[in-house]
C-alpha cells in the first residue's frame, strides 16, 4: 500500500518543471493528481508520462488569474472527486531583471495575480473541502526570493513575500479543522523559469549545480507524508555547491 493511496491531490503548474516532478512524485506514492496549468497539451503529456509508470491523473486546464475560471474548477473538483486532500501552489511567473520603475503595471499585475493571487484563488476554491474532511495539506512553493532582497527582481519578490505571508496566516487559520500549511523556499531550480538575477539562463550559472526539479519534489513529498500530529510549516532548499 503506497502512502497517499485513495488520496486526491492537486498540483498547479503542473505541465513542466518542478510542477511536473511535483506531480509525478505524488501520483507515485498513490494520489490521484490533478494537473492544472493553462496548456491542455503539455498536461496531457504529463498525465501520459505518470500513466506509464502506474501512476493516475487528469488534466484540468486552468488560467489561474480567472477568478471564475478558478472557482469552476474548484466545483469540478468536489462534484467528480468529493475531496481534496493535498494542494501544491506551484504555478508561477518570472521576469528579466529591471528595476521597479521599468516595471510596467501590466507586468506588476501579471506578477502578482500568477504568484499570489493564483494561490488566495485555489485556497478559496479548495479549502472548503478540506474543512468539510477536518484534513488537509496546502503547500505553497515559495522561493528564497521571498526572505532576502533581490535587487531587478523587487516585483517577484514582492510576490513572494505576499506569499509567505499568506501561508503562514493561513496555517493559523486552518490548524483547528486539523490542515496543514507549508510553505517550500528553492533558490535557483535548474528549469526554463528565469532564475534569482532575472536572467534566467543568461546568467551563466552552472545548470548541474542548481536544485533540480525531483529535490523540489522531494521535499513535498516529505510534507505530506509527515505523521498526523506534527507539519512542518517551512523549507528553505539551497543548492549544495553555488551556482
Amino acid at each position: 500500500m503506497n502512502a497517499l493511496d485513495s488520496q486526491v491531490a492537486v498540483v498547479t503548474g503542473a505541465g513542466r518543471g518542478a510542477g511536473e516532478a511535483i506531480a509525478r512524485r505524488l501520483a507515485a506514492l498513490g494520489a490521484h493528481v490533478l494537473l492544472v496549468a493553462r496548456s491542455a497539451d503539455q498536461l496531457s503529456q504529463v498525465r501520459e508520462r505518470i500513466v506509464k509508470t502506474g501512476g493516475t491523473a487528469s488534466v484540468f486546464p486552468c488560467d489561474l488569474t480567472n477568478a471564475s475560471a478558478v472557482a469552476e474548477f474548484g466545483k469540478a473538483v468536489a462534484q467528480n472527486h468529493k475531496r481534496c486532500d493535498i494542494l501544491v501552489n506551484n504555478a508561477a511567473v518570472g521576469m528579466d531583471g529591471k528595476l521597479l520603475h521599468e516595471v510596467t503595471p501590466e507586468e506588476w499585475d501579471l506578477m502578482f495575480d500568477t504568484n499570489l493571487r493564483g494561490s488566495y484563488l485555489m485556497i478559496r476554491a479548495l479549502a472548503p473541502l478540506m474543512i468539510g474532511a477536518r484534513s488537509g495539506h496546502i503547500i505553497n512553493i515559495s522561493s528564497l526570493a521571498g526572505r532576502n532582497p533581490l535587487p531587478k527582481g523587487a516585483a517577484y519578490a514582492a510576490s513572494k513575500w505576499g506569499l509567505n505571508g499568506l501561508t503562514y496566516s493561513v496555517a493559523e487559520e486552518l490548524r483547528e479543522y486539523n490542515i496543514r500549511v507549508s510553505a517550500v523556499a528553492p533558490g535557483s531550480i535548474n528549469t526554463d523559469f528565469a532564475d534569482h538575477s532575472g536572467r534566467g539562463a543568461a546568467s551563466g550559472k552552472d545548470p548541474k549545480r542548481k536544485l533540480q526539479p525531483d529535490d523540489i519534489a522531494s521535499v513535498v513529498a516529505t510534507l505530506v507524508t509527515q505523521p498526523p500530529q506534527c507539519f512542518i510549516s517551512e523549507v528553505l532548499m539551497r543548492p549544495t555547491q553555488k551556482p
